[in-house]
């Protein structure tokens, strides 16, 4: 009885298997190609050469595997992402996020509330598009993503259909922004782009849809920039609680007199844990090498889940308005957020 009751046991991580060593896989090969000096001259850092590779899995050989891999490369892409954001706190002191300061704090917040009013405006009033869709869209591109869109989609009780083009849309432009923020950052000091940000991983941790965007476009530029990217965004990523309240409190009751759940970001509060923990009684060198090794890899597997996930053909089943609408929010994200850096950088830094 026992032996034939024993595989039973195993049954409920047996579906993660195929997906998780997926994404280890594509993970580890970007990481041994991260360490050729030719493509680290030319900013392809580990993570975005797992994204890299994930799409092109992605939208070739993966839908063959996705009814055997896809548990896996969920875990991967969400539970592996938070994780590995939580373990990056061990790279990082308070005297890290001192450097950040106040400025950093008004600047995310000018960013997500002029983002989300801009969804509103342009996708409600400007293209029509129904009022969920618009603000999953805004929602995804002034916080944090695809979790931010899926926060968000129990409060606005949105349709799935509504949901997985939102996730698409913001997939997308942040995807792009992996290879477009370390092309800005070369061209900074030049004449054509005219500014010269306080603090370029700010900029970015305040204007990139997801947190593994901003580590891949950040660890492009060098360390430091990553180190306050990371920060800029966590902080970001904070403000999710506070946001989702206050539009559950707009949206209202539910029909049946309830309110909607509030989905709140734990992960950032327990980075911020690790990050104190990293301050007081920092873990011995060579521990701490080889949490930042293990760190990495759960990193590139989020963003080789993140690719594998990424199917471009979703920018001709959503049709043409919630594009528009993702590319005017990422115009802005990118445009106006350099000017909000800019200004608010300058004021308050």
């Amino acid at each position: 009885m026992r032996t034939a009751s024993q595989p039973h046991s195993f049954n409920p991580f047996l579906p993660f298997v195929p997906g998780l060593l997926l994404a280890a896989a594509v993970g580890w090969a970007a990481m041994q190609l991260g360490e050729i000096g030719w493509l680290q001259g030319h900013g392809l850092s580990a993570l975005t050469i797992a994204i890299v590779m994930g799409i092109a899995i992605g939208n070739t050989a993966y839908p063959r595997l996705a009814p055997r891999c896809g548990e896996g490369v969920r875990l991967s892409k969400q539970t592996l992402l938070r994780a590995g954001i939580i373990l990056y706190g061990f790279r990082l002191t308070l005297q890290d996020i001192a450097h950040v300061g106040v400025a950093g704090v008004v600047i995310d917040a000018a960013m997500l509330m002029s983002t989300f009013g801009l969804a509103w405006l342009v996708g409600v009033k400007l293209l029509r598009l129904e009022r969920d869709a618009a603000l999953l869209i805004g929602a995804g591109s002034a916080i944090c993503g695809a979790a931010a869109v899926m926060a968000t989609e129990p409060v606005l009780r949105a349709r799935s259909e509504q949901v997985t083009v939102a996730i698409s849309t913001v997939v997308i432009f942040g995807s792009l922004a992996i290879f477009l923020y370390p092309l800005l950052y070369t061209l900074q000091p030049a004449p054509a782009w005219g500014l010269r940000l306080p603090d370029f991983g700010i900029y970015i941790g305040s204007t990139v849809h997801e947190v593994a965007q901003v580590l891949a476009a950040a660890r492009s530029i060098d360390q430091h920039t990553a180190d306050t990217a990371v920060i800029a965004k966590m902080v970001r990523v904070m403000m999710l609680a506070p946001f989702l309240l206050m539009l559950s409190i707009k949206a209202g009751p539910v029909p049946g007199g309830q309110r909607s759940k509030l989905s709140i970001p734990w992960f950032a509060f327990a980075f911020i844990g690790v990050v104190l923990f990293n301050s007081v009684a920092p873990l011995p060198r060579e521990l701490n090498r080889l949490v930042m090794q293990f760190d990495t890899l759960l990193l590139a597997m989020a963003m080789a889940a993140l690719g594998l996930t990424t199917h471009l053909s979703a920018i001709r089943h959503a049709g043409a308005r919630p594009i528009v609408l993702g590319a005017v929010l990422f115009a802005w994200l990118v445009v106006g957020g350099a000017l909000v850096n800019g200004a608010l950088g300058r004021l308050l830094g």
